[in-house]
């Protein structure tokens, strides 16, 4: 059971921040402190109800104890127990979910990045299924997504698509993703009928702020050239293409998608703090033994996380063993928080389990 004093320096944790934040701090101060006030407040009104039907059902337990209640009374007081150990015990757990310790990305944005894998032009279309996937998924979170590089294939898809994802809690849900998704399906272009299998790389990585990574322009190289392959009317014609080389790392990215240079370097920009911001995110996390290695999955671009059967109608996440019939619904990104949400679930009963086996090994 959470101690009271756990959940009460909560409360007034947040209590103190409101007041703070109604005392007119400076523009800085009010930013840091908006955005504690919005990690805490959720967690901070679970233990004030916690705390209120636990005084309620002390104050029931008084009358049972009673020794002037009468059998009625006793009947009633008994049964309002039973009801209140229900919503105890759910309410216990819901704290104890938001007290896990939080990845510190998990409110950011994210760079979606998806890349054909085996498979030619049909992982190409499937890349470019996922992708719309996703488009319509976070269309129905509220979050926003634009495209920062694309190569397309011939026939419509991607070879690779590379976008930004804006919104609140983004990289949360999103990060269960990175992994190789499988398709199984009979490809338009197949007169006998005979069914494929083509994949597709999926890599989420937290979106980096200024403030996450800071950027020497010492230590980049910015190379700048003409545009090639589809993409538009200005292909070849200015050198509005950005490759930048981030030297202490050697991790390279470019976009030429924009006609302005100054656009597309800031774009490769966005994308360079991302990669680094990961790099340094998995170098912490192989420190700790945790965080990318303990989720659901690793999270590895390597490892087969999910299949789309499209003969079966059949969706299939191997980590949890999850199969869904309703693939026709998850591709198109209407059912994929289903997928997601089990995801969340299994990471977060997890790491309760975790804490739990920790508690008891340092009592």
């Amino acid at each position: 059971m959470i101690s009271a004093d756990k959940l009460q320096s909560l409360v007034d944790r947040l209590e103190r921040i409101e007041y703070e934040m109604s005392s007119s701090p400076d523009a800085d101060a009010y930013v840091r402190l908006s955005r504690e006030h919005a990690e805490i407040a959720p967690v901070a009104a679970k233990c004030r109800d916690l705390l209120k039907l636990r005084e309620e059902r002390a104050g029931i337990e008084e009358v049972l104890s009673a020794p002037d209640t009468d059998a009625e009374m006793a009947e009633l007081a008994a049964a309002e127990i039973e009801a209140l150990e229900e919503r105890q015990e759910d309410l216990e757990q819901e704290v104890r979910i938001l007290l896990l310790p939080r990845d510190m990305a998990d409110e950011k944005g994210a760079i979606l990045e998806i890349r054909a894998g085996t498979g030619g032009e049909e992982a190409a279309l499937f890349a470019g299924d996922l992708f719309r996937m996703y488009q319509r998924y976070a269309e129905l979170e509220g979050w926003k997504i634009s495209v920062l590089s694309a190569n397309e294939s011939d026939r419509g898809g991607y070879r690779e698509i590379i976008a930004e994802v804006s919104g609140r809690g983004v990289f949360a849900k999103l990060k269960y993703e990175s992994g190789v998704h499988r398709v199984q399906r009979v490809p338009e272009t197949e007169a006998s009928g005979r069914i494929h299998t083509s994949a597709a790389t999926v890599a989420v990585l937290p979106e980096a702020e200024d403030v996450d990574v800071d950027l020497d322009e010492g230590d980049l190289r910015i190379d700048v050239y003409r545009s090639s392959g589809a993409g538009g009317q200005h292909v070849n014609t200015t050198d509005s293409a950005v490759r930048i080389t981030h030297l202490p790392t050697n991790i390279v990215v470019a976009v030429q998608d924009e006609r302005s240079q100054h656009k597309n370097k800031a774009k490769a920009l966005k994308l360079l703090r991302a990669k680094i911001y990961e790099l340094e995110r998995e170098r912490l996390a192989s420190e700790r033994a945790a965080d990318r290695k303990g989720q659901v999955g690793s999270g590895d671009r390597s490892e087969r996380i999910r299949t789309y059967n499209f003969p079966q109608g059949r969706v299939t996440d191997h980590r949890i063993n999850l199969t869904l019939y309703k693939l026709d619904k998850v591709i198109v990104g209407e059912a994929l928080g289903e997928v997601i949400d089990a995801l969340v679930t299994e990471d977060q009963a997890r790491r309760l389990a975790e804490s739990e086996d920790g508690a008891k090994a340092s009592a």
